[in-house]
This record gives C-alpha cells, structure tokens and sequence, in this order.
C-alpha cells in the first residue's frame, strides 16, 4: 500500500512548506485545513482566523475531535489508491487514532518543530493571513486546549526542526525521505 505522511507541528512552524516538497514530488495532498474554509465559502462568511477557529470548534463540537479524518477520511483512501499522500494539518490525538486505525503502519507522522519567536516572526510576516504576536499566542493555546494538537506532535514517527534556512529545511525533507524509504 502506499504512503500517508501527515505533517504536525503548530502554526508558522513550516508544515506547509514541507507539504509543497511532497507534492513537487508528485504525491497526492489532502488539505485538513481546507474543510473549515470551504465551510465558510459555502456560508458566506469571511475567511479569517477568527472564523477559521469557530468553524474548526464547532466541527469537533458537533462530530467529536475526529472530525477532519472523518470528513476527509473517503477523500485520502481514494487519493491513496493512486499513490502516496501527504496529509497537511492533521491537529488532533482523535484524528490521529481514527487514521491510525484506518491505515495502520502506511501512516507516518512527520513534526516539524519551530522556536516560538521563529514562528511568531515568520507568521507576521506572511503575505496571507498574517498573524500578529498576541493572535499565534492565542491560536497556539487554542490548537493545545480545544484541538487536541499536542498528541501528534508527541508521537511523531519523525522531527525536522525548522529554525534556519529554507534550504536546511530542505536538507532534513531528503534526511526524511531517505529514512521512509528505509522504513518500507
């Protein structure tokens, strides 16, 4: 069977730069993320963080912490059986265990790990969505006490640490593909 790599860590820590190696490679993508701003396209409500966190909390509200795997889970099967895919935002112990169960050894957590100040940095400095100090202090507590986040972070099958370069970054996706392919 082929691949999932879901790729944990918190916000501004790189995932979604790690997310672009894979699919450049040509794997499959599914964006955890995507269910919550889709919701709120459909809705006709503004796609800000805010909103971004009401929908994701009432999402585990209504379905169980979950939620994103059992949305998404047709979705990554289906797109699993035409090779790898990598799995960008994953956030909760819950969707872990509900993924972990559905694809057993073929899921991989990759963390990617970010100083806080790094993080804050680069998150006020993005051209989307830009976050302000106080705004990923608030996130960041919110993903730990309401999203379950710290759990797939701990369990990682696998840490790159994201303090330097985009080029280092880099170094550690190929250290990591070598090493899953050794894993196979």
């Amino acid at each position: 069977m082929n691949k999932a790599v879901a790729v944990v860590g918190m916000c501004g820590s790189g995932k979604s730069v790690l997310c672009k190696y894979f699919t450049d490679m040509g794997w499959g993508s599914v964006y955890f993320g995507g269910v919550a701003v889709s919701q709120l396209i459909k809705n006709n409500i503004p796609v800000n963080e805010a909103n971004e966190r009401e929908i994701r909390e009432r999402l585990r509200r209504e379905l169980g912490m979950g939620a994103f795997a059992v949305i998404l889970k047709d979705e990554i099967l289906s797109k699993l059986q035409k090779g790898n895919v990598v799995l960008d935002g994953l956030y909760s112990w819950s969707e872990y265990l509900i993924l972990k169960e559905l694809l057993g050894d073929d899921l991989v957590l990759l963390a990617v790990v970010t100083n806080s100040d790094i993080r804050k940095e680069r998150l006020g400095n993005r051209k989307v969505r830009p976050l302000s100090a106080e705004m990923v202090d608030s996130r960041d507590v919110a993903e730990i006490e309401h999203s379950e986040k710290g759990g797939p972070i701990a369990k990682a099958d696998y840490y790159v640490i994201n303090n330097g370069t985009e080029a280092e970054l880099h170094a550690q996706f190929e250290q990591f593909m070598l090493w899953l392919g050794k894993r196979r």
